[in-house]
């Protein structure tokens, strides 16, 4: 299973759930965990992916998120878990 850990960070806005989830949808990548918060209108979410039945490379998958995330006014990141749990490790 390739799981990458995607975050989304900026000021909160209507649809930017939906327009992250369409995307993932749309590129066969599933959601295995998600949590959201909203902290004095600003915006953050983490979701646990898997991207195994994607089509397109994890780099692709990165940049166009990074692309969306752009266009509707957050940042997005992805990383692999590998990485991800490395960077976090104490």
């Amino acid at each position: 299973m390739k799981r990458t850990i995607i975050t989304v960070v900026g000021k909160d806005t209507v649809g930017i759930i939906a327009k992250v989830c369409t995307y993932l949808a749309a590129n066969n990548v599933n959601i295995l965990d998600i949590s959201q918060t909203i902290v004095q209108g600003f915006f953050n979410m983490m979701m646990i992916t898997d991207a195994n039945a994607a089509a397109k490379d994890f780099g692709v998958l990165a940049n166009e998120l990074a692309k969306l995330g752009e266009e509707i006014g957050v940042t997005i990141r992805c990383q692999h878990e590998d990485i991800f749990n490395k960077m976090h490790r104490i």
